[in-house]
């Protein structure tokens, strides 16, 4: 693990909530970010703490590095101990269990991640490059002085998953399917770009969905009131209780983040007659749609793809926003009009014969990964290749 030899002359400080910076210091951090997006907001990750949704009580404790030049905040890392590994959509299970096998301790770990949130955006976030290098050497000061089995940093920025690489940490690469805007007049110029056959078949299942009544009503923030985050709520859960699992998000987190940051949140609500039977969530800037969270109380075929992806394609297409990023995994997204995209994960392992294991079977891992990835290209639904 390498550490730089030049003498920082930031003050550290290790943050136990967002209220100790305050809305107006962080977010002017963020804003100057290159890759800011909405899940490194104040509003969203406060929201988080404060719900409970991210918490020392859910195994998600925070304890961001902050570097402070005087009282100005030169630098920060999103940082979590966690005592699992659930909600990082980066799995390291396997890992886990070949500690656990050996007799020794995987948890806690240190995360750097948006809580239950797979995407890419700044984790080195400094004002300049002096103090990105002097946060990363915190970062590694701070996983030796906890002892921590090790440190995991998710969907970081290629730029800063080379910055890491260089510092010691393995590299991991994983693959999601993101939507782009050819500057489209509409749906249909979009589906005349794709082959025959996809466009046929998105048809089909967007008049099956027509022909059963169903209904969808668009709702920006300022618009969504409670009675509408309760019934996304119960269709969120749902969904989760139908996967045999448990919802990461309460109540509290959806109606904070709707009355916080209300222009960065679209609500789409499926009805039939006068009975909602279906809700997405997304989040978005002006660049970029993230389709966060779908669910349903009612079975409707093909209302899944034209809930979570074909409205929202229509919202993009709309406000002329550029990408859609449909959340993790999901080959079948492709035969939608998504591309394969690759994402980066950093990996620190403390002991030495773990890391080397680790690194030989990411070596393995990447040679797939990069083979996949071309097998994915060449399928691509658009007649027009060029078209990315």
């Amino acid at each position: 693990m390498n550490v730089t030899s030049e003498v920082s002359h930031y003050r550290t400080r290790i943050l136990y909530s967002l209220a100790d910076v305050g809305q107006n210091l962080w977010d002017q951090l963020i804003l100057s970010q290159p890759n800011a997006n909405p899940f490194l907001s104040y509003a969203f990750l406060h929201a988080l703490h404060e719900s409970g949704s991210a918490s020392k009580q859910t195994g998600w404790s925070p304890c961001y590095i902050s570097l402070w030049d005087g009282e100005s905040l030169a630098a920060v890392m999103p940082l979590y101990e966690k005592s699992h590994s659930y909600g990082e959509y980066v799995f390291d299970w396997a890992w886990a269990e070949a500690y656990h096998q050996h007799g020794l301790q995987y948890y806690p770990k240190l995360l750097s991640a948006i809580p239950f949130t797979p995407v890419t955006g700044t984790r080195l976030i400094a004002r300049d490059t002096p103090a990105q290098q002097a946060l990363l050497n915190e970062l590694i000061r701070l996983q030796n002085s906890m002892r921590v089995s090790s440190t995991h940093i998710l969907f970081p920025t290629i730029v800063e998953a080379i910055l890491l690489n260089n510092a010691g940490f393995l590299l991991r690469q994983g693959i999601q399917f993101h939507w782009q805007n050819n500057s489209y007049s509409d749906f249909e110029e979009f589906l005349s770009s794709l082959e025959k056959k996809k466009r046929k078949n998105i048809r089909a299942e967007r008049r099956k969905v027509a022909e059963l009544g169903v209904e969808f009503q668009h709702l920006c923030g300022i618009d969504i009131h409670t009675e509408d985050w309760q019934f996304f709520k119960s269709c969120y859960d749902k969904t989760y209780s139908e996967h045999h699992s448990s919802p990461y998000l309460n109540l509290d987190f959806f109606l904070r983040i709707g009355a916080t940051m209300p222009e960065n949140i679209h609500l789409i609500i499926a009805q039939r007659g006068e009975k909602r039977i279906a809700a997405s969530l997304l989040i978005h800037d002006t660049n970029t749609v993230y389709g966060r969270y779908w669910g349903c109380i009612e079975h409707v075929p093909c209302l899944h793809f034209e809930t979570a992806y074909y409205q929202a394609i229509e919202f993009c297409i709309q406000n002329r926003i550029k990408i859609f990023e449909g959340g993790a995994q999901g080959e079948h997204k492709i035969a939608r009009g998504f591309l394969p995209t690759k994402t980066y994960s950093a990996h620190y392992l403390a002991e030495e014969a773990f890391s080397d294991a680790v690194a030989r079977f990411l070596q393995r891992e990447t040679g797939g990964i990069e083979k996949y990835f071309s097998e994915l290209d060449e399928r691509t639904p658009y007649k027009n290749s060029t078209i990315i």
